[in-house]
């Protein structure tokens, strides 16, 4: 785990369903209604009233954010957005992406909350680079919290070695600075 920006931002690696914070991100499919990676474990750990709020909402479009509650979850919100799937990168994917960070934690903001966890969006069964996601990622992040000085921390939790190591090095090269 390490901290950047006098603690508001953390990357460190772990199951995001355990995280007790204000809201946890989801990867969310279009429908909302789950599916696998984070999506699934979400869904499964929130229990069967996040798939019943989750029908009621009418889906969900790529770079978008919907909020509900986090039931069995010890996060009090999930925030289910849309990454894009990666297609070489021609499709408008990097914009999408930033979208779905800058849509997440306005969100956050609309609802009062300070503190957040986001996984890595679209970087598993979406195909999204993850050395092209993190910078997205961090960097959008990072300039939402300057203007946003009510969402106290953000964390970036990643699933494998492997993930965290790129998104360190990321956070120090932008974040260091």
């Amino acid at each position: 785990m390490r901290e950047y920006m006098n603690g508001r931002i953390v990357v460190t690696q772990g199951d995001i369903t355990t995280f007790q914070v204000d809201a946890i991100v989801n990867a969310a499919n279009k429908s909302l209604l789950g599916g696998g990676g984070v999506d699934g474990a979400i869904h499964r750990a929130a229990g069967l009233e996040l798939k019943e709020e989750c029908r009621k909402l009418g889906g969900c479009e790529t770079g978008e954010a919907k909020i509900t509650k986090g039931y069995r979850l010890p996060a009090k919100h999930v925030i289910h957005t849309v990454g894009p799937v990666w297609h070489g990168g021609d499709r408008d994917e990097e914009r999408l992406l930033a979208e779905c960070y800058k849509n997440s934690l306005q969100l956050a903001v609309d609802n009062g909350l300070k503190t957040v966890a986001f996984p890595s969006i679209s970087t598993g069964a979406y195909g999204f680079p993850i050395e092209k996601a993190a910078p997205i990622a961090i960097g959008t992040v990072k300039e939402f919290l300057e203007n946003h000085p009510e969402i106290e921390k953000v964390y970036f939790v990643t699933f494998s070695d492997r993930d965290l190591e790129v998104y360190l090095r990321t956070a120090d090269r932008i974040l260091s600075g």
